[in-house]
């Protein structure tokens, strides 16, 4: 053996410990999304610290991290203001008989920051606010049926999970599906909801998992506003995966389409755990009509954290520093592509990239490309969109990119060993 391969196996000892420890008191070891089963060879399941644009597994290596916790991290782990806030009000208290202040001053922010708002209200996960959203489009409209586009995801709870195992043909008896950006579609999912339609419930842009992404069309967008106009439905934006990262006020703002609903997650306190749900005056009653809560959902430090968020995203103006940092990204691929001879598809908004090999119908190419890029140290994803955040730099691109220069070549010895 090697000393280099030394060196490898010692470091995994660490982490297949823990998972080897978490078999035998988590079903399956893990559970969803975080299945290291889902992930190409060597990556690792457990970590120890993170900082900026970084993230160390538990044997002490570190990547450049471009899944950012699957979207929460939008400024960088442990974001100095954001961690001030946290600790600030931590010494206060955090989960106590009632909310505290700051639950009303992120409800302010919120209000003056996205134009659709006339109010706000706050939860733990994103499911927890589509799920609401869903619900007081119902009680507003006192109809039943919600239009969902084919393959978007929309949360883990049976009326929207992607997996079918424990959820019954009841749990989705009211859902119409559609396809994304086909106003054809979606006009003959309104027509089969008849005078039932309570929603049009869609993604901020189309990031189904293992398929090239798609920005929403401005047609697509006004036919989904008009078409919840002329049903008295509520028109909700998903922006639990995207909000913050595309446009603060928004994602469709762009398009000049607003939501009355949306759910919003991830992002927003950066890494710690909230959700929102922000509103226009026409659902307000139903909105504190319905019966929706959480003994966790008025917990006072996630709420500083967001607080502290939103004012440097707006400061910095995130969005246009993740788009730069993710063209930089997307151009530096497209020339290692070329220069390894390698057809890629790179697609939806910068910021969100993900990247999908030609001719790769089991991701055997993709999974070979992310192997050896995480083994010079970036943290890529085979399948998923990927995310930026605040803490990469040029530098951080450049680096990265020379990993992903170590996966392409990886996927050319593939491709000569199956030729």
């Amino acid at each position: 053996m090697t000393k280099q391969a030394s060196v490898l196996s010692e470091a995994r000892t660490a982490d297949a410990t823990l998972r080897a420890r978490a078999a035998g008191v988590v079903p399956g070891g893990m559970w969803g999304h975080l299945n290291a089963a889902r992930l190409p060879e060597g990556y690792p399941q457990f970590f120890a610290s993170a900082e900026g644009c970084r993230v160390r597994d538990v044997d002490g290596r570190e990547y450049i991290d471009f899944m950012c916790s699957w979207g929460p991290v939008l400024l960088g782990h442990r974001h100095p203001e954001v961690e001030a806030a946290v600790r600030a009000q931590a010494a206060l208290g955090d989960c106590m008989n009632g909310p505290g202040e700051v639950m009303v001053e992120l409800a302010e922010d919120f209000v003056a920051m996205v134009p659709h708002a006339d109010w706000a209200m706050f939860q733990k996960n994103g499911a927890d606010a589509t799920t609401s959203c869903v619900t007081i489009a119902r009680a507003a409209s006192g109809k039943r049926k919600v239009l969902v586009a084919r393959g978007s995801y929309h949360g883990a709870l049976p009326w929207c999970s992607p997996s079918v195992a424990g959820v019954t043909t009841e749990d989705r008896a009211h859902l119409l599906h559609f396809e994304y950006n086909d106003v054809t579609s979606l006009r003959a999912a309104v027509d089969a909801a008849g005078d039932d339609l309570a929603a049009i419930l869609v993604t901020a842009f189309r990031h189904d998992m293992a398929r090239d992404l798609e920005l929403p069309t401005a047609e697509f967008a006004a036919a989904a506003r008009e078409a919840a106009d002329a049903g008295g439905a509520a028109l909700i934006i998903d922006e639990v995966r995207a909000g913050l990262r595309l446009d603060i006020r928004g994602s469709w703002e762009g398009l000049g389409v607003r939501p009355d609903l949306c759910a919003w997650s991830k992002a927003i306190a950066n890494g710690h755990a909230l959700a929102a749900v922000t509103g226009s005056d026409a659902f307000r009653d139903a909105a504190a009509k319905v019966f929706v809560t959480g003994s966790f959902w008025c917990g006072t430090v996630a709420m500083a954290a967001a607080r502290a968020t939103l004012r440097v995203a707006r400061e910095i103006d995130v969005p246009a520093h993740l788009h730069a940092m993710g063209l930089l990204l997307r151009e530096g691929m497209a020339a290692l592509a070329d220069r390894h001879g390698i057809a890629i598809r790179q697609s939806g908004p910068p910021q969100m990239p993900l990247i999908l090999f030609e001719d790769d119908p089991d991701f055997r190419k993709g999974r070979a490309f992310c192997s050896a890029a995480l083994r010079h140290g970036a943290f890529f994803h085979p399948q998923h969109n990927m995310f930026l955040s605040a803490a990469h730099g040029p530098a951080d691109i450049d680096a990265a990119l020379d990993a992903a220069a170590h996966g392409f070549r990886s996927v050319a010895e593939l491709g000569a060993l199956r030729g």
